[in-house]
């Protein structure tokens, strides 16, 4: 319906507390990401292009003025946990064209997109390194479409790396079929894929240089695995 929900946690109990008006419903609202200083955040819109940015004040929350020209389609949405940067997928149209990521500065206002970079078809879960320098984005490469289709490929993890206000490749490895979440262990070694048809998540390893290997270990799950996110372990668990 084109708006984000605002919900208030207080110990375990979570209740609504209302609702930010973001677009018409074609907007298409897709995903919502905190910065670190837990007084923005950042809201996809998939049906025309753009980024959305949020003003926190304690329980209110507000849509400034502030409209960010993504590539087409963006969807997953990832901030570095330093607080400088965001990484958007550009999930584009489906059409078997290569797709896009693209790097927004967040340390300088207004923020704004500074660099996009080829990755592939279809990327879709995106998520940055506990380093701040590191970017995991799955990329469906056709795995989504019939065997027979001119455009059918193996699905894809790519790495990328953030430096000097660019996106370069660093990595990339073979994953399953309409793979989607991807998340890092706390220490940054370990990267998570989810995968859509097989049930299962992938375990690959992070080199020193985002290079990366498949440890062959597949986690069974009981659905088609979509949203993946890591978290610290308790201190004393």
């Amino acid at each position: 319906e084109g708006t984000v929900s605002i919900f208030r946690i207080h110990g375990q109990e979570v209740t609504p507390a209302g609702k930010i008006e973001i677009g018409p419903v074609a907007s298409e609202v897709s995903h919502v990401a905190f910065l670190p200083d837990g007084r923005h955040a950042l809201v996809t819109r998939y049906g025309d292009h753009s980024i959305n940015v949020l003003r926190i004040e304690g329980d209110k929350v507000t849509r400034t003025d502030r409209e960010i020209t993504t590539g087409v389609r963006p969807y997953g949405l990832a901030v570095t946990p330093d607080g400088h940067w965001a990484v958007v997928a550009n999930i584009g149209r489906g059409t078997g064209d290569a797709d896009t990521v693209s790097l927004l500065d967040l340390r300088r206002e207004p923020w704004r997109i500074v660099d996009t970079i080829s990755v592939g078809q279809t990327p879709e879960g995106i998520m940055t390194a506990p380093d701040s320098r590191h970017v995991a984005v799955t990329v469906m490469n056709g795995s989504n479409k019939p065997t027979d289709s001119p455009f059918h490929g193996p699905g894809m993890v790519r790495m990328l790396r953030i430096g000097d206000g660019k996106l370069s490749s660093v990595g990339e490895a073979r994953v399953g079929t309409w793979s989607q979440g991807t998340a890092f262990s706390p220490d940054g070694r370990t990267l998570l894929v989810g995968n859509m048809v097989e049930r299962d998540i992938s375990v690959l390893r992070v080199a020193e240089d985002g290079k990366l290997t498949d440890t062959g270990t597949r986690l069974r799950v009981g659905g088609g695995s979509a949203a993946l996110r890591t978290a610290e372990r308790p201190a004393g668990r």
